[in-house]
């Protein structure tokens, strides 16, 4: 196999190089992670911590990486668990942003149109298990053996949640018209 198209090494805590490789991964990946954790979570701070918890474990986690697939699948599969463990805490602890935190979570209205603040603000109001679906399957172009694989449910649950996230975003944007 060439160098260009072999994965680079796994990245090993105690390898003298462990911290190139884990920098390499980074600025490969963060930014893809940044972008699933916003999707998913809806906010700005939320998705931010997802890209620092997971590459700040990701020493640790990397010992369940079993070289099977692309490294960047797996860490995009992280993500998705992380930010989805993210909206369960955050439910569950009934967290409500203050001092303008709320402000921080869409971006200038200069930056994006107003149908995509509508699709984001409908997007927030969907059950997370519906908007994890959605958001994998449309957005970032899962499979749904993907989707599965990554929520750990049946491809049949995936295509049941696509069809249930797409009917009530289909009301929430009706709604909102």
């Amino acid at each position: 196999m060439s160098s260009l198209t072999a994965p680079p090494p796994t990245p090993c805590v105690t390898d003298p190089g462990a911290a190139d490789r884990l920098r390499e991964l980074y600025h490969q990946h963060a930014a893809d992670v940044y972008r699933i954790a916003y999707r998913l979570t809806g906010s700005v701070p939320d998705a931010e911590d997802v890209v620092q918890d997971l590459f700040v474990g990701l020493p640790e986690a990397i010992r369940g990486y079993r070289e099977r697939g692309r490294m960047g699948a797996w860490i995009r599969t992280v993500a998705t668990r992380m930010s989805l463990n993210r909206l369960r805490w955050r439910r569950r602890r009934h967290e409500v942003p203050i001092d303008g935190a709320a402000a921080e979570a869409v971006p200038c209205a200069a930056e994006r149109s107003i149908d995509t603040i509508d699709v984001q603000r409908a997007l927030d109001l969907l059950p997370h298990t519906l908007r994890a679906v959605l958001v994998l399957r449309e957005i970032e172009g899962y499979s749904h053996a993907e989707i599965a694989r990554a929520l750990g449910i049946r491809v049949g649950a995936s295509k049941v949640r696509l069809h249930r996230a797409r009917e009530e975003m289909r009301q929430i944007l009706t709604r909102q018209s």
